[in-house]
């Protein structure tokens, strides 16, 4: 990644309006930034949460509060709490995320 002409910037998440993603359990609100090609966002998983697709995007994901269950297409599961994150490229491997207690996020992609 590649970061460039982006000028020195602070966010206030809290002025950041937030949009609202049915999974097909729960919803999601994103909090997002956009700098050029690079989408940063705060996501807030409700209790219960199942996202409705699988995911190909590229992220690196950091979780913040809670605890987020990440499944791949290929069967595996992984389990993010406080302080923990992932990694993953665009088009590698189809995950999908839940929370039964809810998950506050910071996503790059």
């Amino acid at each position: 990644m590649e970061l460039k002409n982006i000028p020195f910037g602070v966010t206030e998440w809290s002025d950041v309006e937030p949009t609202e993603h049915k999974g097909d359990t729960g919803v999601a609100y994103w909090r997002t930034r956009e700098f050029g090609n690079i989408r940063v966002r705060m996501v807030e998983y409700s209790a219960g949460y199942l996202a409705d697709h699988w995911c190909r995007k590229g992220h690196i994901l950091f979780c913040m509060e809670g605890e987020l269950h990440t499944e791949l297409e290929d069967g595996r599961t992984f389990t993010l709490k406080p302080g923990m994150s992932y990694q993953v490229a665009d088009n590698a491997e189809p995950h999908r995320s839940s929370t039964a207690g809810g998950a506050k996020l910071f996503v790059v992609d």
